[in-house]
């Protein structure tokens, strides 16, 4: 069983950065590709990024593309988010996860809060 513990979030004034981590329990993660979901009350749950295995291909959100990037260290079982220049509307709740196939183990979710 996979766990994912997400860290990093908190409270940020607009234009500010906040770097996202999410650090896995098992070194099988190396072999899954990661990624994050963004989650704002009233609103479904929303893609943001996701990065291959070897980290080679990536993608994002087009809310969040060129702002935002994802990287991984397989060293560590770490993928991070690094999210520059933040806008209120980014504010949620970010959710990472690791799939395998068609299943995804979720985190247990960091806010992130934008001030205008």
């Amino acid at each position: 069983q996979v766990q994912l513990v997400e860290s990093g979030g908190g409270l940020v004034q607009a234009g500010g950065s906040l770097r996202l981590s999410c650090a896995a329990s098992e070194r099988t993660v190396r072999s899954y590709a990661m990624g994050w979901f963004r989650l704002t009350p009233g609103k479904e749950r929303e893609f943001v990024a996701a990065i291959s295995w070897s980290g080679g291909n990536t993608a994002y959100a087009d809310s969040v593309k060129g702002r935002f990037t994802i990287s991984r260290d397989n060293a560590r079982n770490t993928v991070y988010l690094q999210m520059n220049s933040l806008k209120p509307e980014d504010t949620a709740v970010y959710y990472c996860y690791a799939q395998i196939g068609g299943f995804k183990y979720w985190g247990q979710g960091t806010q992130v809060t934008v001030s205008s």
